[in-house]
């Protein structure tokens, strides 16, 4: 799986998120430019993406991320990519 489909994988999860289905993700997408995208939203995403990926990002990493593409950086070097 290429940083394309990952970003295609996540783009989804966002919209499955915030209960947007014409939802625009980039990876220059932050916290800030998605109505609703809270602390709260936000364990729901890193969630998902975790089950998804089959993996558990740590505190520094979801503290760290400043938007969609590091989240993407992320899953593309410890996800299981099936």
């Amino acid at each position: 799986m290429g940083p394309n489909e990952v970003l295609s994988d996540v783009s989804k999860i966002c919209r499955e998120v915030f209960n947007d289905q014409q939802l625009e993700i980039n990876p220059n997408t932050r916290a800030k430019d998605v109505a609703g995208w809270d602390s709260m939203t936000n364990l729901f995403l890193i969630d998902a993406i975790e089950q998804r990926f089959k993996f558990k990002f740590t505190l520094d990493e979801i503290m760290n991320a400043g938007n969609v593409g590091e989240l993407c950086g992320i899953v593309m070097q410890r996800g299981q990519l099936s």
